[in-house]
């Protein structure tokens, strides 16, 4: 049994100029990739978002931490690991993850991090 397919926003994003990006991200990273019942889905999401916030990638970063929320992470389990990973991945690339998670938040339905625990 694999993982249920996640929906990509490439098409919506990159559909008009990129079609083979958007095969590329629909068949076989979020086809087959994050399908894999290795990792989580939850653990794939904290990864990712890691990476994304090591590589300083804003953009890409709300889409990840909404599906890492459905994904299970509780929203004081995203700052709290975007604090870890700013000794490691420098402090302007965690306040720019912190800036990203706290739109992503105050969207959310999830109780606010300071209230958690």
């Amino acid at each position: 049994m694999t993982h249920p397919t996640i929906l990509s926003s490439a098409r919506e994003s990159y559909g008009e100029i990129a079609p083979e990006f958007v095969r590329y991200s629909e068949d076989l990273l979020f086809g087959e990739v994050w399908r894999r019942e290795e990792l989580s889905l939850r653990d794939r999401s904290m990864i990712t978002v890691a990476a994304l916030t090591a590589g300083g990638m804003v953009e890409q970063m709300p889409y990840h931490m909404r599906l890492a929320m459905q994904n299970g992470v509780q929203s004081y389990e995203l700052v709290e690991a975007i604090t870890h990973l700013a000794f490691y991945t420098g402090w302007p690339r965690a306040a720019a993850a912190l800036t990203a998670a706290k739109q992503v938040l105050t969207q959310s339905d999830q109780p606010d991090p300071k209230e958690q625990k």
